[in-house]
């Protein structure tokens, strides 16, 4: 079993900080790519925020560059999402993805966390 769980959501003022976590368990031989997703109120689709390699290579999308930043603790399995400078725009369900190989398993696959509710608001 693979399991992707989030946490450090919550409820923040426009300007305030916050940091997400993203713990991977479970039967893993390898991650290579984790990103952070997000869908805002009303919307239908999830928005891809920012991606990392397992060598530490970072994107982001145009809307939160110089102000969030993904990091990683292969160590540990876990993905960090650290929010600056945050603004209402950013309220939204953030979720971890994870491409990953499981041990005995021949195919890489996507694999998502439950999500974590983030509310900017003042």
């Amino acid at each position: 079993q693979v399991q992707l769980v989030e946490s450090g959501g919550g409820l923040v003022q426009p300007g305030g900080s916050l940091t997400l976590s993203c713990a991977a368990s479970g039967n893993i031989f390898r991650i290579n790519g984790m990103a952070w997703y997000r869908q805002a109120p009303g919307k239908q689709q999830r928005e891809l925020v920012a991606t990392i390699t397992s060598g530490g290579n970072s994107n982001y999308a145009d809307s939160v560059l110089g102000r969030f930043t993904i990091s990683r603790d292969n160590a540990k399995n876990t993905v960090y999402l650290q929010m600056n400078s945050l603004k209402p725009d950013d309220t939204a369900v953030y979720y971890c993805n994870a491409d990953l190989l499981r041990e005995g398993s021949r195919f890489q696959y996507k694999y998502w966390g439950q999500g974590t509710q983030v509310t900017v608001s003042s």
